[in-house]
């Protein structure tokens, strides 16, 4: 059986001493090298090109962030797992941005810290439970902000009558619906194609469903 050769990167020795324990009992796998340093860590990904580099995300130096931008960049067959006490989803953003293969707290379990190196070298992403969460709800922060912007240029009868629009009512029925005449109707249209830089109602009606806009009502 070939083994997975993965390379352990954090300064800190009893760390290190406590994964190489972990991961040389199993039978698909093996340590193969060890570093205290970004810097150390590409010497010996460019010597070893190892399948996994097990990498804290704070190092001395350029840190486990910049390492592994590099590593990713000039060794992309080794994938990254940044492993960390750092439960911050901007921290994830990063290191996901900075090319690593998956985030885990130091905090897991030992099988969950095999998983992740099995998944990495099969060439899968990786994140534990809890950063999984974390980071599903910064999406979704990201996401209500970005449909709320979406409308922050729009009046307070702007928005009723673009829901209306997105809803395929005319003109005249929006009119009765909001109790205002067909002409101020169509003046609110033309404010709200304008404002949002739109040329007829489907554009209007497709934004205001991408951007939720009649969930925020149901909200609010």
């Amino acid at each position: 059986m070939k083994k997975i050769r993965v390379i352990l990167v954090d300064d800190h020795a009893l760390v290190r001493l406590g994964l190489m324990t972990l991961i040389n009992d199993q039978p698909d796998m093996t340590i193969v090298g060890e570093a205290g340093t970004g810097a150390e860590a590409m010497r010996l990904v460019e010597r070893l090109k190892p399948e996994v580099a097990l990498m804290d995300i704070r190092l001395p130096g350029e840190g486990g962030l910049e390492a592994t931008r590099q590593i990713s960049e000039r060794f992309p067959q080794t994938r990254v797992i940044m492993l960390t006490s750092f439960a911050d989803e901007e921290l994830v953003v990063q290191a996901i941005r900075a090319g690593a293969a998956g985030y885990l707290l130091k905090e897991v379990g030992n099988d969950e810290v095999l998983n992740a190196i099995r998944s990495a070298a099969a060439g899968k992403a990786v994140l534990d439970a809890s950063t999984t969460a974390r980071l599903f709800q910064r999406v979704l922060k990201s996401e209500r902000q970005a449909d709320k912007d979406a409308f922050r240029d729009l009046s307070v009868r702007e928005l009723d009558v673009l829901r209306e629009v997105a809803q395929g009512k005319t003109n005249g029925e929006i009119a009765a619906l909001l109790h205002l005449s067909e002409k101020t109707v169509r003046n609110h249209v033309s404010a709200i194609l304008d404002k949002l830089h739109f040329s007829n109602r489907i554009e209007l009606a497709t934004y205001a469903t991408q951007h939720h806009l009649d969930e925020r009502y149901r909200r609010e």
